[in-house]
């Protein structure tokens, strides 16, 4: 009798690990967009293509759960200038989406863009911005306790050039000549006498087939993805650099509802992200030069002596941007200083003598 009730008691305590198993084996459905589309923009291309399916993948594979997501693209819940307020607000639980937009909210996030003609490689460019990231904890504290959100991932945009409806080889040919860029890599332009025009990547091309404007400054994956050559078939290689201004942030209401080893995985996949989307700029930017070219574009290279003359006219631009934010009580000069050190310990220089950015210098 001992042992028929000691089986039924393991029966019964088996039976109740089974339902409390079955009880905590939730679906998880989460929200993810961004203003910019997939396809011709690299890193919402790995988003829907790598970070998705693999969290969806792992979840599966290493916990008694599930996640689901609900995929919103090219501002079909938030556009470009909306993205952070919408993880902020848990419209969508997971974004994407460059700091160039949020220049006030986000002033210290936008450091790569105070360095032109920073580095041609987009793993190097991540290295050294993700050695900052860790550096200065004021970047992720300031998204998760003024915006409520976490950052899962750093990325950008593959080395810029500048695209034009009309050839030129001197600074002198860019006089007065309108051209496109995002807002915080409009000073770019000073130095080379040309006209910045406010715009954003969905803008551009209309822009310039209307005659808003007459180039681009723009990263060869989506002068190509979005067929910039056909209003602009001139692009000359500028080498402004690639820079890391794309987060990848999550509300931290919808992070922290998620069991311990479900937000584990989130975390892996976008650190592999990461890596993936730097690689794959470096190879799209090659590619996407070929096909430039087979499609008919005229990729022409800067010549040394207006580079030289190009970065004389913006040479003060890093130490200006830095002091400025400075002023609002944040560690902008000490962050770009750890920035140049890390550029250059990857072997990154300025493009000429003068530009040494003295006030910085590490």
């Amino acid at each position: 009798m001992l042992t028929r009730t000691l089986r039924n008691a393991l029966a019964i305590t088996a039976g109740m690990l089974t339902t409390l198993s079955v009880a905590y084996a939730d679906n998880f459905t989460l929200r993810i967009g961004s203003g910019h589309p997939s396809g011709p923009t690299v890193y919402v291309t790995e988003m829907e293509k790598f970070f998705v399916p693999e969290v969806t993948k792992r979840v599966k594979a290493r916990t008694s759960h599930t996640v689901n997501f609900v995929e919103a693209w090219g501002g079909t819940v938030a556009k470009v200038n909306e993205t952070l307020s919408a993880v902020e607000s848990g419209l969508l639980d997971i974004g994407g989406y460059c700091v160039c937009f949020e220049q006030s909210k986000l002033p210290m996030h936008n450091f790569p863009y105070w360095v032109p003609f920073g580095p041609t490689s987009s793993v190097a460019a991540l290295n050294a911005t993700r050695k900052v990231y860790a550096q200065f904890p004021q970047l992720n504290e300031t998204l998760e306790r003024r915006h409520q959100q976490r950052l899962l991932a750093v990325t950008g945009f593959d080395n810029y050039h500048l695209g034009t409806t009309f050839p030129w080889e001197k600074l002198t040919d860019l006089k007065g000549r309108k051209i496109g860029a995002v807002g915080v890599n409009m000073p770019w332009l000073q130095g080379s006498g040309a006209v910045g025009v406010m715009s954003g990547l969905p803008d551009m091309y209309n822009s310039m087939k209307s005659g808003v404007f007459e180039g681009v400054i723009m990263f060869p994956s989506s002068y190509l993805g979005f067929k910039f050559f056909e209003p602009a078939p001139h692009l000359k290689l500028t080498n402004f650099g690639a820079v890391m201004v794309v987060t990848v942030t999550m509300n931290n209401r919808s992070f922290n509802r998620l069991p311990p080893e479900v937000r584990n995985i989130i975390v892996e996949v976008a650190r592999e992200y990461e890596d993936r989307v730097a690689a794959a700029l470096d190879a799209g930017n090659k590619n996407a030069l070929d096909r430039l070219a087979s499609a008919g574009t005229k990729i022409t290279s800067i010549t040394d002596q207006a580079r030289r003359e190009w970065a004389e006219g913006i040479k003060d631009w890093p130490n200006r941007m830095a002091k400025d934010v400075d002023k609002q009580n944040l560690p902008a000069s000490e962050l770009m200083r750890a920035y140049l050190r890390h550029l250059r310990a990857d072997g990154w220089t300025p493009p000429a003598e003068s530009v040494s950015y003295t006030h910085l210098r590490a």
